[in-house]
């Protein structure tokens, strides 16, 4: 329940008072952990993650000034792939925050990276890989590109994402 109340105040009151960053920018997000978020480890539970990088994507575009015209046009974000590492614990209450950038893209997907960050120092870091679909059809990273009106250089994507990338391509293979 508290995720709808979050993405309530997403929309009500963060999308009035946003700050506005570049396509290639890192987009910040601060959260506390509420005693509903904690399993009976006491700490910032595992399942609750994925949802909050969905609000911290939602908030990137949004900051992009990016989510309106995307909705306007009917294209939905889809993830397709994410991978997490844990490297300590959010204890109960504890404020953080949860930044969001784009790493980079190929021909399909864009890669995104995520980082649970408090005053103890970083807490999770995620890659997500995603595209945008509307009525079925996937749109391109070229033509999402184009709309949103970046001209920049594309990024290099790192090493590590460039491995990931393999894996889920072996991954699909053998399981096909």
């Amino acid at each position: 329940m508290n995720l709808y109340f979050r993405l309530f105040w997403l929309f009500v009151w963060r999308m009035r008072n946003i700050s506005s960053i570049g396509f290639l920018e890192t987009s910040r997000m601060a959260h506390r952990v509420w005693p509903s978020d904690c399993d009976i480890n006491m700490h910032l539970t595992n399942a609750r993650y994925p949802a909050l990088m969905d609000l911290g994507r939602t908030y990137m575009l949004a900051e992009m000034g990016q989510l309106k015209p995307l909705l306007k046009l009917k294209w939905l974000p889809v993830v397709n792939a994410s991978e997490f590492t844990f490297i300590k614990d959010i204890k109960p209450l504890q404020p953080f925050h949860l930044d969001t950038r784009v790493l980079g893209w190929d021909d399909k997907y864009f890669y995104i990276e995520q980082r649970f960050v408090s005053e103890r120092g970083l807490h999770a870091i995620a890659n997500v890989r995603g595209l945008f679909v509307c009525k079925g059809r996937k749109i391109s990273s070229q033509e999402l590109v184009a709309q949103v009106g970046f001209d920049g250089v594309m990024p290099q994507l790192p090493a590590a994402v460039e491995e990931w990338k393999l894996m889920l391509q072996r991954k699909k293979a053998e399981n096909l």
